[in-house]
């Protein structure tokens, strides 16, 4: 009967030896597998999140001074162009704010001050000064856009915001070829105006 009982205790405390063994080894396991069953993708981060303010400010001043140079543009290149940067950074905005909400990413309301600077600067201007100051910084907007948007397709951590700035990409740089060439356009126009006027002195 000792002996019995020896074997039974020997096989209980292997048993609860082998149990104990895997269990410890599942939720090794199972702390170690835990991050697949989570999203893969990462939410927005830092650079992310900063991106996304930056466009968002961007946008908001190319619509505003696309409304304010349909008053105080006298060229029809500068005032098309500008209906343009209303009608699609508006939609733009839209897709932005679509992705933002999804990542909990709060846009901002207003505009930098630097970007309110730039505005109020413009506000003072008319006729063919405004045409060629707004031509230009355009054509600044368009290339700072492009190499932010560029680089948030390329390195961003977020999926949703990465495909919101590639597939933007097309649309800012026809955009900032349409700056250049409105540019050379206001730029020739005041080189005409300015020899024409010296020729009637």
């Amino acid at each position: 009967m000792q002996l019995e009982s020896n074997i039974s205790k020997a096989i209980y405390v292997s048993c609860l030896t082998i149990f104990l063994t895997g269990l410890a080894s599942w939720a090794v396991l199972a702390h170690q597998n835990a991050p697949s069953g989570m999203p893969e993708q990462p939410k927005a981060d830092m650079s992310d999140t900063r991106f996304a303010r930056g466009a968002a400010t961007g946008g908001m001043a190319e619509i505003q001074l696309g409304r304010l140079a349909g008053e105080r543009g006298s060229s029809d290149v500068v005032k098309a162009f500008a209906e343009r940067m209303v009608v699609q950074h508006g939609a733009a905005a839209d897709q932005l704010q679509a992705v933002a909400q999804k990542e909990n990413v709060t846009l901002p309301a207003r505009l930098t001050s630097h970007e309110q600077q730039t505005y109020d600067q413009m506000a003072r201007l008319r006729g063919g000064a405004f045409d060629r100051a707004y031509a230009q910084h355009m054509v600044e907007a368009h290339e700072k856009d492009l190499n932010d948007f560029q680089s948030e397709a390329n390195l961003g951590n977020d999926q949703n915001m990465r495909a919101f700035a590639d597939q933007s990409l097309s649309m800012i740089q026809e955009h900032l070829n349409q700056a250049r060439e409105m540019l050379k356009a206001v730029s020739q126009t005041s080189s005409h105006a300015t020899s024409s006027h010296s020729s009637g002195k």
